[in-house]
């Protein structure tokens, strides 16, 4: 029985991490991070509830992180020093942060996985966006998501754009990117974020080529289709060599 502390298991993904955990017969939650919890918050009775990193006296097998931009590197970087696998759907996490993590997984000689996105439809509209880049230089990304979502360009997209620029075997059209209104800019790719009440996670890749285009999209409406992905990862951690970033890695 493989044991599994969640960081951030009051918030929204986090809870149903903590309903993923409790459905599994091979994990076994013993711990969660959740320095907002109440005396109200219902857990486990074998569960442990820790405020902080510095609080954390006991071991597990895996380290599920659905915390915030703000602490999910030092919860991360806990994890490995403490021989944790993580497995990370907290957005936030600069390159160069996901390399100085990959160096400790390494040092530590330890695998997991950082996802910008478990859901599997997200996973699919960035390895097709991928694919259509050889053909469609020239794209522009639209991210929606709910209204208290804390990162915007989402990590997602950013990664879309990423796989898009790193995948054009010609260079786009030059385009005036200088107005604000066109959002973030990656490698010319525009990255434009909506925040709305009523959305929960949906994304837009529009290619334009000579007299025609193409759009992918994908719609996440619930949170429990994100555990799809949380699911396949459980599947494969306890297996991995290296610290991989991209859930399609593993699929």
């Amino acid at each position: 029985m493989k044991k599994v502390l969640i960081a951030g298991a009051t918030g929204s993904m986090g809870r149903k991490a903590v309903q993923l955990i409790e459905k599994q017969s091979d994990y076994q939650l013993v711990a969660i991070l959740a320095p907002n919890a109440t005396a109200d918050t219902k857990l486990p009775a074998a569960v442990s509830r820790f405020d902080n990193l510095a609080d954390i006296n006991l071991a597990a097998d895996v380290w599920i992180d659905f915390t915030t931009p703000q602490a999910v590197f030092a919860n991360v970087k806990f994890a490995l020093e403490h021989q944790m696998r993580p497995i990370v759907g907290t957005s936030g996490l600069s390159a160069e942060q996901v390399q100085q993590l990959q160096a400790i997984a390494q040092q530590q000689q330890l695998g997991g996985i950082i996802a910008p996105n478990f859901g599997l439809s997200a996973v699919l509209l960035m390895k097709f966006a991928k694919e259509a880049a050889h053909y469609f230089p020239d794209a522009e990304v639209i991210e929606m998501h709910h209204a208290d979502k804390l990162d915007a360009p989402s990590a997602t997209a950013i990664t879309t754009a990423r796989l898009i620029a790193a995948n054009r075997k010609k260079n786009p059209a030059k385009t005036n990117m200088a107005t604000e209104a066109r959002g973030a800019d990656y490698d010319g790719i525009a990255v434009h974020s909506v925040r709305l009440p009523g959305y929960v996670a949906h994304e837009q890749v529009l290619f334009g080529g000579p007299g025609e285009a193409l759009t992918i999209r994908q719609d996440s409406f619930d949170r429990s289709s994100f555990m799809q992905g949380v699911q396949v990862a459980l599947e494969k951690v306890m297996d991995l060599q290296e610290l991989v970033f991209g859930l399609e890695k593993i699929l």
